[in-house]
This record gives structure tokens, C-alpha cells and sequence, in this order.
């Protein structure tokens, strides 16, 4: 009679990688307590990040998104988590958020004390609160209803806030950065021609939002239904036929209100 062993057989996450799981590979996950100081730790070691790969990403959420979504599988396998745990990503879309909104705020003619407000605004409540706050809805949403077992592991809150970062990145590049300097004088003068390319970037940035959140979490095999994201694309489409109709500039509806805001 053969001998049977009595060595567990590890039971590896699903990946994409072909590799075999690392030795010093550990099936066992951390708590979100513990995986929230090491990522907020590392924020300030600066020599630890690796931002080649961070800009690679970002690069790669225009050109092919899917690209950066399978590197999480990666991790997953490695290091038992879905979720960066590497700041680098979110310290350079700060950078570009803070460079973006300057120039968005020279465009718009703001004085520098109101550039230095709406600057503060855009860092800490347009993109650090509201993310943390879509996160979370996502995230509660996702594990009570797109789940296929609800015994099993749930979605990271991390890595809810990292597919909303990716998410918001491309719309923040089209809206913030490239309309205001391409178009910042088409976009004042007002017209049709002026409310067909603000609302076509501003159509362009939601289709790229949601189908970058879509891929996100169609990436977790623990899902199910995601396309659930994809069905505002039909409804979307039509809002834009209808803001062109009515000569609705939501550019310029966005510049008056950052305006009144900074009053």
C-alpha cells in the first residue's frame, strides 16, 4: 500500500502567472489594520517606490488598461493580496493632479489666492474624499451583491480605491489637462462647435471610467454580473445627444462652478 502523504496541499489563489507560487509564499492574508499602515507608511519613503512602473501604468490605462489589471493577478500570486501595496501610483496622480489643476486654474483665470484654494479643493475634496467615499460604496456594493459566494473572501477596500484611482486617471487627463489646453479658447468663445467637443471629452472621460472599472473587477474571479458597469453606456450616449440639442456646455457649466465655489 502506498504511504500517503500528510502534508497539506497548498491551495494557491487563481492566477494568471504560469509560475509556480514563491517559497517564501504565505496562503494566509493580513489584516486590512495591517495592510493600511504598511501602504501608508511606505507613502513617505520615497527611494521605496518604484515610479517607472507606476508611470508604465499609467501610460498603459490609455493604451491598453487590461495590461495593468492582469499585474494585479501577479500580486495576488505573490503576495496573497490584490491591492497595491507599493504608493508610488497614487504619489505621481497626485503630481499630475496638482500640475493639471494649475493650469486648469491659469486657464479659467483665477487669481492666485483663489489657484492655491481651488488647488487645495481638487487634491483633498474632488479626488481624496470623493474617492474614498465612491471606494466605499463600491466596495460595500460589490461584496453584498456581485459576489458568486458569500461565504467566501470579499474585495479589498484597497483594492476598490485602487480601481477608482485607475478609473479616475484618464478622465482627469482629458478634462483637466488636454481640453483646457487645446481647446481653452474654443471652449470660452461658446457655439455649437464648443459644446461638441467639451461634451464629447466629457463623454469620452465617463466611457473610460466606467470601462476601466468594469475591468478592474471583472479581474476578481470571485465575481460575478460586473457588466453591471457597462450598462449606463446606452443611457450616456443619449444624455449626450440631448446636451448637444440643447447647447448644454458641461465644460463650462464645470468652470463656473469651481467659481462659485472659490467665492
Amino acid at each position: 500500500m502506498m504511504k500517503q502523504s500528510t502534508s497539506p496541499t497548498p491551495n494557491y489563489p487563481r492566477s494568471t502567472s504560469p509560475l509556480p507560487a514563491p517559497a517564501n509564499y504565505q496562503a494566509t492574508t493580513a489584516s486590512a489594520a495591517v495592510k493600511r499602515y504598511k501602504y501608508l507608511r511606505r507613502l513617505y519613503k520615497f527611494n521605496q517606490m518604484d515610479f517607472e512602473f507606476a508611470a508604465w501604468q499609467m501610460i498603459y490605462l490609455f493604451v491598453s488598461p487590461q495590461k495593468v489589471f492582469r499585474n494585479f493577478n501577479y500580486r495576488k500570486h505573490t503576495k496573497s493580496q490584490f491591492a497595491r501595496d507599493d504608493p508610488a501610483f497614487l504619489v505621481l496622480l497626485c503630481v499630475w493632479l496638482f500640475l493639471s489643476s494649475v493650469c486648469f486654474a491659469l486657464a479659467i483665470g483665477l487669481t492666485w489666492t483663489q489657484l492655491a484654494l481651488f488647488v487645495l479643493f481638487v487634491v483633498f475634496v474632488d479626488f481624496i474624499g470623493a474617492g474614498i467615499f465612491v471606494s466605499t460604496v463600491f466596495w460595500y456594493l460589490i461584496n453584498k451583491y456581485l459576489r458568486r459566494d458569500p461565504l467566501a473572501a470579499d474585495v479589498e477596500w484597497g483594492y476598490a480605491f485602487d480601481v477608482h484611482i485607475n478609473a479616475f486617471f484618464p478622465p482627469l487627463s482629458l478634462l483637466h489637462c488636454f481640453q483646457i489646453i487645446l481647446f481653452n479658447n474654443l471652449l470660452i468663445e461658446g457655439g455649437f462647435v464648443s459644446c461638441f467637443v467639451a461634451n464629447t471629452f466629457w463623454l469620452a472621460s465617463v466611457i473610460y471610467y466606467l470601462y476601466i472599472t468594469f475591468l478592474g473587477y471583472n479581474n476578481l474571479p470571485m465575481l460575478q454580473n460586473v457588466r453591471v458597469f457597462l450598462l449606463p453606456l446606452p443611457i450616456l450616449v443619449l444624455v449626450y445627444l440631448g446636451t448637444l440639442t440643447a447647447n448644454w456646455n458641461l465644460s463650462l457649466m464645470l468652470m463656473d462652478f469651481y467659481h462659485y465655489r472659490l467665492l
